[in-house]
């Protein structure tokens, strides 16, 4: 089986304002954290047959990368999540309670202001084309598809 993922690429003209505000991964968030990154992303990775399809089955591989990833909370509640490494945006998700109601949207521009804020005049994002809600998002927040890469699993 084979999928095709979209490396999109963004410059940093015109990045909307920022109306909402993610903070540092907090530990007490954790099992929030990894049960709706997992159920954010099971379906796709059931679809496109990607093993593990939970793939946080413990928390090593959450605090390992923690130190770039940020959430954003309303109280106790995880709303949604966005990880930075440099430039690339990653690992963006909502949980389903809070769905369709824009917080994509604005993580994705805060996510897009802090690499701002971190030096970079370019951005990238990897998405796979299953993923259509997201690209849809991306192409209208002004990322291009740059590149499109068939990977095999």
């Amino acid at each position: 089986m084979s999928f095709c993922v979209y490396e999109m690429r963004r410059d940093i003209k015109d990045i909307p304002a920022v109306e909402v505000c993610c903070i540092p991964f907090d530990k007490q968030y954790l099992e929030q954290y990894r049960l709706m990154y997992n159920a954010a992303f099971r379906p796709m990775r059931e679809a496109l047959d990607i093993k593990p399809y939970d793939w946080y089955d413990d928390f090593s591989k959450i605090l390992e990368k923690s130190s770039d990833i940020y959430i954003l909370t309303e109280g106790k509640d995880l709303i949604g999540s966005v990880a930075c490494y440099g430039n690339e945006i990653d690992d963006l998700f909502v949980s389903d309670s809070f769905r369709n109601k824009g917080y994509g949207k604005q993580i994705l521009i805060w996510a897009m202001d802090h690499i701002v804020s971190s030096g970079y005049d370019t951005m990238i994002i990897h998405v796979a084309e299953w993923n259509q809600n997201a690209v849809q998002m991306y192409l209208k927040e002004g990322f291009e598809i740059v590149k499109t890469e068939v990977i095999s699993v």
